[in-house]
């Protein structure tokens, strides 16, 4: 048999070939901005991963963004398809629900962790993207959330969600915690549905060891003694200049889309004068990343110095976990380049800052084992896993949370955002009748 292509003869073993050479270039372009990041990422060294010359490339796609576009499409619709089907499975039976979620759980996180370079693909880089490239499918990913606020909507109205809280930010926040998990999981050491088994409990339930936690105590930013360090001098005042230039570009663009060009233009002077500075894009970088997670464990310290003992434990992890949110949203443009751009810088870079990124996670370790030793916390939850969990769900809220829509049809505020977060983590998302009801171990 011979089909017909604009004149052009093919078999079907010719149809056949160009197709699955068409499916090795999306895998190996997945791959790529997986890891590398859609603007690292060339047509020369997607056709170098798939194995085929760099012309031939365009005898398949147009351009990078086409191939981007396909890619984006790939990683939401299979997830999207599967939890539809589990969804559909088991609507109209609220008694499955915690059976249901543990199940949409794992089946997010597989499609990230382990399935799909498409899916992570889609997670890692559409943030970054703009408003043009972003636009085809926003519809996919509408309907993706859609599908999540059903399930969790049936839930309310079967009285087995909080009522404080509104589906849309309970979903915001179930999908935050998983996401970031591409960024810190280690699928070669433990499975993924070890993950997935304690990712649904504690954000069912909380971590708190009742499920109302009391956090009246906790004290916010204002009432903090810590302050950045300010530049003296016109050379200092330039150079720090050009370090929030970098920041800002750095979080919107990513490591290596950053270029010293665009860190002149964002700092108004001229490339070349960022030489008189730093010696490279690299130096400046690094400075940017170090000051991210100074300022943030300088912050979270002086906010965990304010409690002693014997500990307000409730009120002492919501004003670290409002600091948090703080450096992450006003206090430093360094911290927000830092968490954004973190998945995609290369191994030297988190080599270097390593040191500092464990001294943050033994600070929050110490915290949420001083509460666990006093019985504020769960005994069935392992800390390290907890404080990853946690972190990462605020972590990602920088990808969908804007502070400065505050006001604007009922949007919340830093701070008002930031309370609702602590319940969540505190208490999780079921509702419970009896406020001082002992959380079961499951």
């Amino acid at each position: 048999m011979v089909r017909q292509f604009d004149d052009d003869t093919q078999t079907d073993d010719d149809l056949s070939k160009s197709e699955r050479t068409r499916g090795d270039i999306l895998a190996a372009a997945a791959c790529l901005f997986r890891h590398e990041g859609y603007y690292a990422t060339t047509m020369r060294s997607i056709a170098q991963e798939t194995g085929i010359e760099a012309g031939s490339i365009y005898y398949h796609f147009d351009s990078k963004d086409q191939i981007l576009s396909e890619v984006l499409d790939i990683g939401v619709r299979a997830l999207y398809e599967q939890v539809s089907s589990i969804i559909r499975a088991n609507k109209g039976h609220p008694e499955r629900f915690r059976e249901t979620f543990a199940q949409l759980i794992e089946t997010h996180l597989t499609y990230l962790l382990t399935t799909s370079d498409y899916t992570s693909a889609n997670i890692r880089n559409y943030p970054m993207l703009s408003d043009e490239a972003r636009a085809p499918h926003r519809d996919l990913r509408a309907s993706y959330a859609r599908v999540w606020s059903e399930f969790l909507e049936e839930a309310k109205e079967a009285d087995l969600l909080r009522r404080d809280i509104s589906v849309s930010a309970i979903r915001q926040f179930v999908l935050s915690a998983m996401n970031w998990t591409v960024e810190w999981y280690d699928v070669d050491r433990h499975p993924v549905h070890v993950l997935a088994e304690r990712m649904s409990n504690l954000i069912l339930d909380g971590m708190s060891s009742r499920h109302r936690a009391d956090t009246g105590g906790s004290k916010m930013i204002s009432h903090i003694a810590y302050k950045a360090p300010e530049a003296t001098g016109k050379a200092a005042k330039t150079r720090s200049d050009i370090l929030l230039a970098a920041a800002r570009v750095l979080r919107d663009n990513g490591f290596k889309a950053t270029t010293l060009r665009q860190i002149a233009a964002e700092a108004d002077m001229q490339a070349g004068s960022v030489y008189y500075h730093f010696k490279s894009k690299e130096e400046i970088v690094d400075e940017v990343l170090n000051a991210g997670l100074s300022d943030l464990l300088s912050g979270v310290s002086a906010a965990v110095e304010e409690f002693h003992e014997p500990y307000d434990h409730y009120a002492r992890i919501a004003t670290a976990i409002w600091t948090h949110l703080d450096f992450l949203f006003k206090a430093s443009e360094f911290t927000s380049a830092n968490i954004r751009s973190y998945g995609m810088l290369p191994n030297h870079f988190r080599e270097r800052h390593g040191k500092i990124r464990h001294d943050y996670g033994r600070l929050w370790d110490r915290i949420l084992r001083d509460a666990q030793k006093d019985d504020a916390i769960r005994s069935d939850i392992k800390i390290v896993p907890l404080r990853q969990v946690m972190l990462g769900a605020l972590n990602w809220t920088v990808e969908w949370f804007d502070p400065n829509r505050t006001g604007a049809d009922g949007y919340l505020s830093l701070p008002e955002f930031s309370e609702m977060l602590i319940k969540l983590l505190l208490e999780g998302i079921c509702n419970r009748a009896d406020p001082t009801e002992q959380v079961q171990i499951h």
